[in-house]
Formats: structure tokens, sequence, C-alpha cells
């Protein structure tokens, strides 16, 4: 089993593209080197490449991140791609900037595009790529959780968030070898 399907998770919209609920978008874009086409069947940008000689889609859900599971259960039935062969990238309050971390099911954690995503796979079993944004109250910020996600980060913490990027990007062809155990370890040492 391997990685057929990354998703990265956010909102569509100029006014959301810098906020740090897009983080999964971020990774994505990175991926795609600006090659997403805009697929309506998919509700979504996508497009399929070859990562580490597999056959990977990569999928922006347009659908804003409360209906990222209309977007995601489009791909995964029509392509016939298993919910264990799916990775969601998206933001992580629970973890800091500069933290990413892989696992596969658990929760939702309150977030909304995990919610959705659970609800039209019919299971929580995908993968997850956790990038951390940090919490308001970990960042001695008085924001609420709705309203400091769809806020920029600030610089320090961008850059933070830049490098988890940079660090997840490397350990995403062992994703799609299906190195799971090798990716995590690479991923979450320091």
């Amino acid at each position: 089993m391997s990685i057929r399907l990354i998703v990265g998770l956010g909102n569509p919209g100029t006014e959301y593209e810098k906020t740090r609920h897009n983080a999964g978008f971020w990774l994505v874009d990175q991926l795609a080197h600006g090659q997403l086409k805009r697929e309506s069947r998919l509700h979504g940008l996508a497009m399929k490449l070859r990562l580490a000689g597999h056959e990977v889609w990569l999928l922006e859900p347009l659908t804003f991140m409360n209906r990222s599971g209309q977007s995601v259960g489009a791909l995964a039935n029509f392509y016939k791609i298993t919910p264990a062969e799916i990775l969601v990238v998206h933001d992580e309050l629970d973890l800091a900037p500069g933290t990413a971390k892989i696992k596969q099911g658990g929760s939702s954690g309150g977030h909304n595009g995990l919610k959705d995503i659970t609800a039209a796979l019919g299971t929580q079993d995908y993968w997850r790529l956790r990038l951390g944004i940090g919490h308001p109250r970990e960042l001695n910020l008085q924001q609420p959780v709705a309203d400091f996600v769809l806020h920029r980060p600030r610089k320090d913490e961008q850059s933070l968030i830049e490098q988890s990027i940079e660090k997840s990007l490397t350990v995403i062809p062992l994703l799609c070898e299906g190195l799971f155990e090798k990716a995590m370890m690479e991923l979450h040492t320091k």
C-alpha cells in the first residue's frame, strides 16, 4: 500500500491564500509547481504526476474547508483510491509552528475539513500530514480559534511553517513508495 492521492486542505480565494488554514495548500502548491488544473467534476484543482516512480494525484478542494470531503470523495471514488492510499495535508493547532507529524487515522481533533473527509470516505483510516500552526492560547493570543486560523501567521511563525513544509516534502516520496515507518522516523526526528 502506498499513497496515491495527496490532498492539501485550505480555502479558495485570494483573501484566504496566506492564512494559517491554508497550510495544506502551501505544501501541495510546491509539489504541483503551478500545474494544477480546475476539474469541475472533482470540485477542485487537480493533477497527476509521478513521484518516486509512482503515479500520484494532487488535489486542492475548491469547496471551502467545511466541504472538503465532497472533492476528496469524488476523486477517490472515480479513480478507485482507498482511504489507506490517501494523504491529507492540513494545518494543526495542537502542534507548534515548525513541527510536522504523520499519522494514520484518529479523530478530527475538531478540524472541520477532516470531519467532512471522514464523512465522505466513511472512515477515519486515511493518512494525515499535520503541519503545526500553533494554538492562540499557546502563543499568548486572545484570539478565538476560528479567527486565528483565518489570519496570516506572524513572520517568525511563517518561517517555521515553511521549514516544516520543506522537511515534509523530503519524505513525500517515501510515502509514495509505501515506506510509512521510514517517512515518520525521518520527519519526526529533529
